[in-house]
Order: structure tokens, then sequence, then C-alpha cells
């Protein structure tokens, strides 16, 4: 489904990111994940494309999968990493024949051993990507007329490559102006930066959707991970003390983080976001719960 039609038809949307395994093991793993998931039939999921493109075939395949194995509609990012135009018009081409419905276009990150200037010779930032995407939709090539839906990446507490809070918005201003139907937040914690900064973004002329970015933490050595992954994300110091509090206690600190989640989601919700994006890291466990502990048994519950 278009992602305009999902936005027309959902109140509140709720969507949940999976990555493309790299071992059986995970395989079987995300298929539990799945199962467990498309129960709560979220508005859409989005499948993640590794550093240059390295999970390619693989992301390829879970978004195949996806798209005929189960009810759940797969938008799948694509990067602007080590593509030539060719590459990309190949891909939007594979896409459309499956009558994908929509794209995350971001950036990406520069693969190990790779000097940046050779990683980005072809589309040096995510607008020129969305511009490519739009390109192709002009051309009539997908069976929707409107083409692929467009989603970006925006960062509530910044991009750790552009300290400027200013030009930062300029940037993402770039890659609405070139075409973009919504924007995905970075994670965060704090949901007074992510609603001063949707203000910002309306100061600026961005007058997109803008969706939440949310990722239950479940274990002390996961903070860890994302406080590398995510630079620059705030951890509230309520938060933060909890979490020492019972930090040898992994059920308590699973407990606390996916309670800490349900009350952003219930703010969220009540300040009329237009949507939530669970970063599951392909598991389900602190999703589900938070859907129960909303009062809901799945994301129907909040479409109208």
């Amino acid at each position: 489904m278009h992602i305009a039609d999902v936005f027309e038809r959902d109140r509140t949307t709720f969507s949940f990111e999976f990555f493309p395994p790299h071992t059986d093991t995970g395989w079987a793993t995300l298929e539990a994940t799945l199962e467990s998931l498309d129960a709560l039939q979220p508005s859409f999921v989005s499948v993640t494309y590794g550093a240059g493109g390295s999970t390619r075939e693989r992301t390829h395949e879970l978004v195949r999968r996806l798209k005929k194995d189960s009810n759940l509609d797969p938008a799948p990012h694509l990067t602007c990493m080590m593509h030539d135009p060719k590459q990309i018009n190949e891909i939007l081409e594979r896409y459309a024949r499956a009558d994908i419905s929509n794209l995350v276009a971001i950036r990406g990150d520069v693969p190990k051993g790779t000097e940046a200037a050779d990683a980005f010779a072809d589309f040096k930032h995510a607008a020129d990507l969305v511009k490519a995407i739009r390109a192709f939709n002009d051309s009539g090539s997908h069976p929707d007329p409107r083409g692929f839906g467009v989603g970006v990446a925006g960062f509530p507490e910044g991009h750790p490559e552009t300290p400027n809070t200013l030009v930062q918005m300029d940037h993402l201003k770039a890659k609405v102006d070139a075409g973009a139907d919504w924007i995905c937040s970075q994670l965060f914690f704090d949901n007074n930066a992510f609603h001063d900064w949707c203000e910002r973004c309306e100061i600026a002329g961005i007058k997109l959707p803008i969706i939440a970015g949310i990722m239950p933490i479940t274990s002390i050595k996961g903070l860890k991970r994302m406080a590398e992954l995510a630079a620059g994300t705030r951890f509230p110091a309520p938060l933060l003390r909890s979490m020492h509090r019972i930090q040898d206690d992994p059920e308590g600190v699973e407990n606390v983080g996916t309670h800490w989640a349900t009350e952003q989601c219930r703010d969220l919700i009540d300040r009329k976001t237009a949507g939530i994006h669970f970063y599951t890291l392909n598991r389900s466990q602190a999703t589900a719960s938070i859907f129960k502990t909303l009062g809901a048994s799945n994301a129907s519950g909040f479409r109208s």
C-alpha cells in the first residue's frame, strides 16, 4: 500500500524494522519474530541495507519473503553507498516488478576500509537518491501511477557528522524538497527533544508526516551498543538511574526499558504524532508487550 494511503487510513501508523540475518540461526529467530509481529498488523515494515549494500541480496530475499509469505508490507531501505545510477535503476525496476510500494532512502554508512569519496562517487547525499527515485517514478515504470512512496531519515538530537543543527535541518529540508513523502526519526529516549525537533521542522517549512523511532532497551549491553550506534542520543537521567539500580537483574533491565518505551509511545499517541516506528532488532517480545500495555491487541486498535 502506498504510504499516502497508509497515512489516510491510519490515525497513528505503527511500523517495525528488521535486518536480514547473516546465519541460519538468525533466520530462525527472525521467522519466529515475523510470525509474532505479523499478528500485530503493523502499517508497514522496513528492511535495512548493510553498509555499501553489503546485505543487498539478503535484503532483497527478505523483502521477497515478506511480500510473498506474510501479510507484512515491506519498505526496503536503499542507500547511496557504492551504487551508480545504473545499479539504482536496476534495483528500482526489481522492486517495481515485485509490486513494492515504498522505499526508505538513506545515505548509509561508509564501509570499513573505504574512502568517503569512493563510497559517494555518484550519490553524495540522500537527497540525490530521492531525486533518482522520483525520476524513476516519473518514467511510469511502477505499476502504481504515483510510483514509490519515499521515506527519509531525520535526527531529532542531531547528526554526528553535522554538529551545526541549522545546517542539519537544511539537509533534511533538501531531502523533503527532492520529493520525500515522510520522515522517520532516529531512535531517541527524550520525547521533549523529539517534540522540539518537530517544531523546528515546521519552522523550516517541513510539513511531511514525521514518524517517531523507538527502540526499547532490553539489556545493559544493548544500552551501550545504542550509545555507540546512535552517537549523540541523549539518555535521560531518570532512565539511567533506573537502569543503574537494577543493572545486575537482566529481567528487571528489560522491564524498565520496555516501560520507558511504553510511556514514550503513550505520550506520542496523546500528542497525535503521525506514527511510531519500532527498531525491533529482529525480536518481538518488547514490542508486543508495549502494544499490550497500551491496551491494544494489534495496531488496528489505533487506526480510527
